[in-house]
């Protein structure tokens, strides 16, 4: 599933878990669960800005 999220959509799903947490209504159990929910969003919205970055990275050409 998270494989199938765009950065967009992940961004999003990121911008809510840290509102719930903000709010400050979660209990532990719940806020450590959103902290966890959080940290997968957060790598997806890493890994996908990286692979756009080496997309259109351009590099010199090699001198020789």
């Amino acid at each position: 599933m998270t494989d199938e999220l765009t950065y967009e959509k992940a961004l999003e799903k990121l911008d809510e878990k840290l509102k719930q947490l903000e709010d400050g209504d979660l209990s532990l159990e719940d806020a450590l669960k959103a902290v966890d929910e959080a940290r997968v969003y957060l790598k997806i919205c890493t890994e996908r800005l990286e692979a756009a970055r080496h997309k259109i990275e351009v590099r010199p050409e090699p001198e020789g």
